[in-house]
């Protein structure tokens, strides 16, 4: 075979998690391919992580190639799709391709950044094509639960790739186009060598539901209700939102927004020529003069995030909104494993004040945007690949998936992860090689490895408190006055701070007999003695080993 034509896909991130996706496919020679990166997504850090709210892949590998890296390919405008974007595009530079509405975010979160991206961002219209020579890619549009989801038919050297990107077959989208499955058995009569897929609801057997359902079943619940109405699902859910307007007005409320996302999808949607059939939302400071049984306020936060609106309104500390007993909250989304804890809690603080909380455990308000088996099915008959790589899950995920495409009889089904550098073409598709797949921490305005001592000082922190001593030499050689102790997150009443700061005090002016003082040269020394020395004094008292810093101040 002519390795010329080689074909390479590496996913960098969403294989083994949810989240984070980012994948690369090289074309060409074995040496010298021609690199095109398909999302750019983070994903959510964990409590474990003190002081980080974003992860995202670690781009390394591809900023070694990123002379030849000819394109960025948005498939969706989700966070765990565009979310990185801004932390990586500034080193690679390239062109960055994506859909009216999904382009339309891209470019906000650039200009919050101060970075004009208009010369590198090009729009591509719905089922549009992108020519990146030596690589064709025709946009195919499906359904998900944002707008303008898009799977690449992608074209190389008469070798046919589909990667579906997030999609389910919604037969009622409400919002966009029904899934074209004419032009799906198209594609998959064209011959496709490789199709990289989805794999989020591999165990979810039958459909994962319409929209069309949900609005009947939320209409249904707003006309049963007397009082406020709150809904909180994620912002980016544009078809959700659609929804709520829509049973809001048929019920005779008016629609509220709250949360800067809400607002920000409303305007970027209405800017793309979608919501051009709804009601205008209220300030949600108007909203409050509004009659109880008038109003639906629409919210940020259905996860429980601690800055998300819901939060905030759930714990009586929004500025505009109030709710009492008797109003109703509709959690019209999934809970996300992980977050049961806090959604739980916000649960139970509503309901202990006499506010009806509905969600998906008692009522139909929410469907998922990944298919379930009966639309996988469908899938693998529309496009009937030679080469089956499961993406876009955990490691289960992955598994799950790769047994069902090998009772779908697929020639080659493929399990890969992070790092792996898949070859599709020429011979059997097979593991080649394993780069580089951590992850970066988003830390203020910095990228951070996940080994970083700022990130392991401030586990200690959190773990153990922090104890800060100063000393203050004078030109002699003497400690001035008493040393500046201060001990911050320990376990420790009034009497017994007293108690242990005279032990630490007498313990410093033991150790400092030792030393000379005006000599610098024994100072490290000196540091290092009394590190370890009032660390123990803390261990033996709390069993805790506090973070601990030694100043040394000369006068």
């Amino acid at each position: 075979m002519n390795s010329d034509n080689e074909i390479l896909f590496c996913p960098l991130g969403g294989s083994g998690e949810i989240g984070a996706n980012m994948n690369l496919y090289g074309f060409g020679k074995s040496n010298h391919h021609k690199w095109i990166i398909v999302d750019c997504g983070i994903t959510f850090a964990e409590e474990s992580l003190p002081g980080i709210d974003v992860i995202i892949p670690d781009p390394d590998f591809i900023y070694q190639k990123k002379k030849d890296c000819i394109g960025i390919i948005i498939t969706h405008g989700h966070e765990d799709h565009i979310g990185a974007l801004v932390h990586i595009w500034p080193n690679l530079k390239t062109n960055i391709y994506a859909t009216p509405f999904t382009g339309a975010l891209i470019k906000e979160k650039f200009k919050e950044r101060k970075i004009n991206i208009d010369e590198y961002l090009k729009i591509i219209p719905l089922n549009g094509n992108i020519d990146l020579d030596p690589v064709r890619i025709n946009l195919v549009s499906l359904t998900h639960s944002i707008l303008e989801p898009n799977a690449l038919f992608i074209e190389y050297n008469n070798k046919n790739i589909f990667h579906t990107g997030d999609w389910k077959c919604d037969l009622n989208p409400l919002m966009g186009d029904n899934i074209n499955e004419k032009k799906l058995k198209e594609i998959g009569d064209k011959g496709i060598l490789a199709m990289i897929c989805d794999s989020t609801n591999i165990f979810t057997e039958g459909r994962s539901g319409s929209e069309k359902d949900v609005n009947e079943s939320m209409l249904s619940i707003f006309e049963k209700q007397k009082k406020r109405i709150v809904v909180t699902t994620f912002a980016s859910n544009a078809a959700r939102m659609q929804t709520v307007f829509q049973c809001a007005s048929k019920v005779g409320r008016h629609v509220s927004l709250v949360g800067r996302s809400m607002y920000r999808i409303f305007n970027t949607a209405k800017s793309c020529g979608y919501f051009s059939d709804i009601n205008s939302p209220i300030d949600p400071r108007d909203a409050a003069k509004i009659p109880r049984d008038k109003i639906v306020y629409l919210c940020t936060g259905s996860q429980g995030e601690p800055r998300g609106a819901m939060n905030r309104i759930c714990n009586q500390d929004h500025p505009d909104v109030e709710i009492t007993s008797d109003d109703t909250v509709i959690f019209s989304s999934r809970i996300i494993p992980g977050n049961e804890k806090k959604l739980y809690a916000m649960h139970n603080l509503l309901v202990r004040r006499g506010i009806n909380v509905i969600s998906e455990e008692n009522a139909f308000i929410h469907v998922s945007g990944h298919p379930g088996r009966e639309e996988m099915h469908e899938m693998y008959d529309w496009i009937r690949p030679e080469i089956s790589v499961p993406v876009h899950g955990e490691h289960r995920h992955l598994k799950g998936h790769y047994d069902f495409a090998k009772y779908k009889k697929i020639n080659q089904p493929i399990l890969i992860e992070n790092g792996d550098v898949l070859k599709i073409f020429p011979g059997k598709a097979e593991v080649i090689d394993k780069v580089n797949s951590g992850k970066l921490l988003v830390d203020g305005n910095r990228l951070i490895d996940e080994e970083s001592s700022s990130l392991r000082d401030r586990r200690n922190i959190s773990f153990n408190g922090m104890m800060d001593i100063s000393l203050i030499v004078s030109k002699n050689g003497d400690i001035d006055r008493s040393p500046l102790i201060n001990l911050r997150g320990l376990p420790l009443d009034n009497i017994e701070l007293n108690e242990i700061k005279y032990e630490i005090e007498d313990k410093i002016f033991d150790i400092c007999k030792s030393y000379s003082l005006n000599n610098k040269k024994q100072e490290i020394n000196l540091i290092d003695n009394l590190r370890n020395s009032l660390k123990k004094i803390i261990q033996n008292r709390l069993s805790k080993k506090p973070f601990t810093n030694i100043n040394i101040i000369r006068i």
